[in-house]
């Protein structure tokens, strides 16, 4: 009969180690899975802040544009007005190089 309870107790312990290295091996599964569950949560926590950074920047930007657009039409009137300017004293110029022509040729018509 000892040699039943000694070969009960040899299975038993063979049955135990298994059960262990399993507990253990499933241990290190869930380790694992909590550690890729971690860095998960943290590249998603990373992917947010930076799509919240971006969104501000976005805005931000929208923002910069709106600015820069009124500025253009409130300078729109002012830069026509000085195309205008810039036309009339371009004629005027021309105007004034045609009556200095004449008077040159006036001149050169004296001299002979």
């Amino acid at each position: 009969m000892a040699e039943i309870y000694w070969r009960s107790e040899t299975v038993d312990e063979k049955q135990g180690d298994e059960m262990a290295r399993e507990l253990g091996a499933e241990a290190s599964a869930l380790r694992l899975s909590v550690d890729e569950f971690s860095a998960l949560e943290e590249r998603i926590v990373r992917t947010v802040n930076l799509v919240k950074r971006e969104r501000q920047e976005r805005a931000a930007a929208e923002e910069l544009v709106r600015e820069a657009e009124a500025k253009l039409r409130e300078q729109a009137p002012v830069t026509e007005k000085l195309e205008r300017e810039v036309k009339a004293l371009h004629d005027e110029r021309d105007q004034v190089r045609l009556r200095v022509e004449k008077l040159l040729a006036q001149l050169d018509a004296l001299e002979l």
